[in-house]
């Protein structure tokens, strides 16, 4: 890609799409496109095709989704598989109709089976049954990834397919109801140690394990694949490394300066024992994760400490239906 190349980021406002015109723009590209949901609703398959048509961009990084933890995709099931379907097929179309240089598809680790052998390599998917918890956001990325494989099969589009690992940092939704597990204690301790309460509750037994990476690494990596990845075969993006959610959790009291106790409510439920990806094939290619995980948790809590009352207010009455979060 070239620093004056017509950039469209779909998702611009949330987690990954923020992080990635972040480093778009340090690196000094200066024609990136985006657009607002009050402008552009990626769910209307006329109003992408004209916003393709007016804008032509030459490069798509895919990063529009309806998201949220468990309890959201326990829910809302109807609305993250719909939602999501209809945003990247609107997306994934339009791009090959006004000939797209190069598309780049942000899946999720969550399309591999729940039981999967651990670290996950990219052929497990679909080589067993999904987690029942978030089935529904699952399905819909699977579809996006064979769309992109076969618009890629027949039409030769450059349609690329990442699967990240769970993502954290600047930007993220911290609204309690439908926020990811790491936002959500950032939230929680932030909050106890304000109202210097005694404790606080963590959802499940803390044991599952869970792989999380910096969203500016994300980005970078997302980048470097942009640039130097062009297999229709899935390729996983991650940190290498694990921690139980109970580790994690204690990681978070520390750095929000929390003295209270954790609290582990066992009635809920856990998700997936364990998600890990085996981040070889990345590896391979050259590319590392940068952020070790304290460092990542710390920069994360001081951007939400700054910025409170924007994450508490205006971006969580957005966050949740927005579609270009």
């Amino acid at each position: 890609m070239k620093t004056s190349d017509k950039i469209y980021i779909a998702g611009h406002t949330g987690l990954v799409g923020s992080a990635i015109i972040r480093l778009l723009e340090g690196k000094g590209f200066t024609n990136i496109v985006t657009s607002t949901s009050s402008n552009l609703d990626l769910r209307e398959q006329n109003q992408v095709k004209q916003f393709f048509k007016k804008e032509k961009p030459q490069y798509v990084f895919l990063a529009a989704a309806k998201v949220g933890g468990i309890m959201a995709n326990q829910t809302y099931p109807a609305e993250f598989i719909y939602d999501n379907l209809l945003i990247q097929s609107n997306i994934i179309n339009e791009a090959y109709h006004n000939e797209v240089e190069k598309l780049l598809f942000l899946g999720s680790s969550c399309i591999y089976p729940k039981n999967a052998l651990q670290p996950i390599r990219e052929e497990y998917l679909l080589s067993d049954y999904l987690e029942p918890t978030n089935d529904a956001y699952a399905i819909a990325k699977i579809a996006g990834i064979k769309m992109c494989q076969a618009y890629a099969k027949q039409y030769g589009c450059r349609f690329i397919s990442v699967m990240p690992t769970n993502l954290y940092g600047p930007c993220d939704n911290y609204n309690i109801q439908n926020a990811h597990v790491l936002p959500a204690l950032i939230r929680k301790f932030h909050e106890a140690k304000i109202a210097e309460k005694d404790n606080v509750t963590v959802w499940g037994t803390g044991s599952p394990r869970r792989e999380f990476l910096h969203v500016d690494d994300a980005a970078n990596a997302c980048f470097f694949l942009m640039e130097n990845y062009e297999h229709t075969e899935i390729i996983n993006i991650g940190l290498g490394k694990d921690n139980t959610i109970a580790e994690i959790a204690l990681l978070i009291k520390e750095i929000t300066r929390f003295e209270g106790k954790l609290v582990f409510d066992e009635s809920k439920p856990d998700g997936t024992p364990r998600k890990l990806l085996n981040v070889d094939k990345i590896n391979a290619l050259g590319w590392h994760s940068q952020i070790d995980l304290e460092n990542g948790i710390r920069n994360t809590y001081t951007d939400f400490e700054e910025r409170y009352d924007y994450y508490v207010t205006q971006k969580e009455r957005t966050v949740f239906g927005n579609n270009n979060v």
